[in-house]
């Protein structure tokens, strides 16, 4: 009886064999991808200086598209693919971009996902008027021009606030903001930010002053922020106006009858000014004038609601920035003499060298 032939050791190995290798081909090739996929992550790029704009809408693939023909990436599909995997290619925003020389795709990646969008700056001035307010929007660049060549009280209407006059409320800042932005949303914050920080001065303001309500107080913050530049001063100039409201004095202050002359103005202030009546000739008229002359800033509105303990009721300019405060009419003569007629200066005090 012919006994079974075995089978052959090489023929039951060798399939296991070509499988290892295989295994191992294919576990080398995903290593080589892994690698790869890392370095493409992660190296950096060089994506220039200029900037990218993805509108609304833009795909996933749109963007990798930009990227590469902007010679960014060399390959959009690995971009594409990343993205996918980690669950971000619904969640690109919009806007205008900047990369970081050095960025890597995924930190590109993250900041289209977080929008962090290039920002441009727009600085409204203290001591500025709305006009000059309004014509620094204007001069903004890519900003969407939805208020250009209205009127200011047009202006407040569509800010919600009819009834407003709108000088002097919007806060002087620098207010960032991103291509396509409209312009009404920067003023729109200014007139919070400028609600808001009057609400809180008026709130923790010095007891007894002659100042009725917020808005009265803004508008002698306009007044302070106008006649000097000097922080230290604010406190003192704001204590002199008080001190000649409690007793019924009029503020003869040369800022508001500059704003009530308006275009009229000329850059010389004269004597006939001073006695041309209009509702700002605090020279002519008592008390506060009916609105704001001028956005005031922070220290204005805290040197107003908390003015220097002083007594003193006159101020004149001594020609380099600061000024000569003197208690009574007598002591403010003498400083005009030597502040101003010495020289044969014309009168630039925020009262006259003799009682009207």
């Amino acid at each position: 009886m012919a006994k079974p032939r075995e089978k052959s050791s090489k023929q039951s190995v060798m399939p296991v064999a070509l499988l290892r290798r295989a295994g191992a081909v294919v576990v080398a090739l995903l290593l080589g991808l892994g690698t790869y996929e890392f370095w493409y992550w992660t190296h950096g790029l060089d994506p220039g200086a200029e900037t990218y704009l993805f509108k609304q809408g833009t795909s996933l693939r749109g963007v990798a598209q930009e990227l590469r023909r902007r010679g960014v990436i060399v390959e959009p599909v690995s971009f594409v693919w990343g993205a996918t995997l980690t669950g971000q290619s619904r969640q690109l925003k919009a806007g205008e971009y900047r990369f970081a020389t050095g960025a890597s795709a995924a930190s590109i990646l993250e900041q289209v996902v977080v929008g962090r969008v290039v920002e441009y700056p727009v600085r409204f001035v203290e001591g500025w008027t709305v006009r000059q307010m309004l014509a620094a929007l204007d001069e903004a660049p890519k900003l969407t021009r939805t208020l250009s060549g209205l009127p200011p009280q047009e202006i407040m209407m569509r800010l919600g606030y009819p009834n407003v006059h709108p000088e002097g409320r919007f806060y002087p800042d620098t207010y960032n903001y991103s291509a396509g932005q409209q312009d009404h949303t920067i003023l729109a914050k200014a007139f919070e930010k400028m609600r808001e920080r009057l609400a809180r001065e008026w709130e923790n303001r010095e007891p007894d002053l002659p100042l009725k309500s917020p808005d009265e107080a803004l508008v002698l913050a306009s007044i302070v922020e106008k006649e000097t530049g000097r922080a230290d001063e604010r406190p003192l100039i704001a204590g002199v106006f008080v001190n000649r409201l409690r007793k019924g004095m009029k503020l003869q202050t040369d800022p508001t009858v500059i704003y009530g002359l308006g275009a009229g103005f000329d850059g010389n202030l004269r004597l006939r000014d001073l006695k041309k009546d209009t509702p700002y000739n605090t020279y002519t008229r008592a008390g506060l004038p009916p609105t704001p002359i001028a956005m005031p800033g922070g220290d204005a509105l805290r040197a107003t609601l908390h003015p220097a303990k002083t007594r003193a009721l006159y101020f004149v300019s001594r020609g380099d920035g600061s000024h000569q405060f003197s208690e009574t009419l007598e002591e403010h003569n003498r400083a005009v003499v030597q502040y101003q007629l010495g020289g044969k200066q014309k009168l630039t005090s925020s009262a006259p060298a003799t009682k009207r």
